[in-house]
């Protein structure tokens, strides 16, 4: 691919994993199992049978921000078939039928984990060819809509920003001293540094 394109990727990719890693270290155990959002209340009629209920803990920040590594490791595998995220570390969200985990991951787990899927994305997005960039992928949930995994990946990059907005607004509306800041390109940038 062409290398201003690789030059990029990765800086503004890796500054939305900064401050998504910057709301987890910020986190106070307090906070950890609480609601980044309130629980949508019982609705007043039965659930549609087709809808696809939310997890029981999906607004709570340690899940929020299990949910969007483990999204952003699978879009950067760019194959949700083949897609397995590492020990111990579940597919419980992408899967109805696998159950949700017993007990929340750790602040540690979620920090080894986004290390692993910060290697994986540098390497993806480093070594990005023309040919990948324009390999097809598409979502299960939007079939016959096919994108391109480059538009994957910048779809991935606002994904990853998103989480780490919400997880960092929560932060700060607790008053929390540590409360991220805007990173405007990743510190692992060999040309900024």
């Amino acid at each position: 691919m062409e290398n201003v394109w690789n030059a990029a990727l990765w800086p503004q990719f890796g500054a939305a994993l900064d401050m998504l890693e910057n709301a987890i270290a910020a986190c106070p155990a307090t906070l950890w199992t609480e609601r980044v959002w309130p629980h949508p209340p019982e609705a007043a009629s039965p659930p549609d049978p087709d809808d696809d209920p939310l997890p029981e803990r999906f607004s709570e920040f340690w899940y929020v921000a299990y949910h969007a590594l483990l999204w952003t490791d699978a879009y950067l595998t760019g194959d949700l078939h083949s897609f397995t995220p590492p020990a111990p570390l579940s597919l419980a969200e992408m899967d109805s039928s696998s159950p949700q985990p017993a007990q929340p991951y750790t602040p540690a787990e979620a920090r080894e984990y986004l290390a692993y899927v910060r290697q994986k994305g540098r390497a993806a997005l480093d070594e990005l060819s023309s040919e990948r960039a324009g390999q097809p992928f598409e979502f299960p949930w939007e079939p016959g809509k096919p994108i391109s995994y480059l538009e994957l990946q910048l779809y991935n990059l606002r994904h990853v920003q998103e989480h780490a907005a919400q997880l960092a607004l929560f932060l700060g509306q607790r008053a929390v001293p540590e409360v991220p800041d805007w990173v405007m390109w990743t510190q692992e940038d060999p040309n900024r540094e």
